[in-house]
């Protein structure tokens, strides 16, 4: 897959997850999180007001630290084609 057809499959992705009103499973969007902060190389740390909160995201993204960026957007990209097909 190209590098301009894995980024637009990505946003593509991303704008599904954005607009859907229903609930996530916990398991999921830590994991989401945590791609879509590698796919975007965004180096921030977590903002929530509970510590908990913090831990667990800060554990998620520990987790996939060997994973690059484009894999990471693949499997975001899997992450969320699989939910909508299996996980209703």
């Amino acid at each position: 897959m190209t590098s301009n057809k894995l980024d637009i499959e990505f946003k593509e992705a991303v704008e599904r997850i954005n607009s859907y009103t229903g609930a996530f499973p916990a398991d999921l969007l830590l994991r989401l999180y945590a791609y879509y902060k590698k796919a975007t190389n965004d180096y921030s740390g977590p903002r929530s007001k509970k510590p908990i909160i913090n831990a667990f995201k800060t554990n998620a993204l520990f987790q996939i630290k060997s994973v690059s960026q484009d894999e990471a957007k693949r499997i975001y990209i899997d992450l969320v084609n699989n939910y909508f097909l299996y996980g209703k």
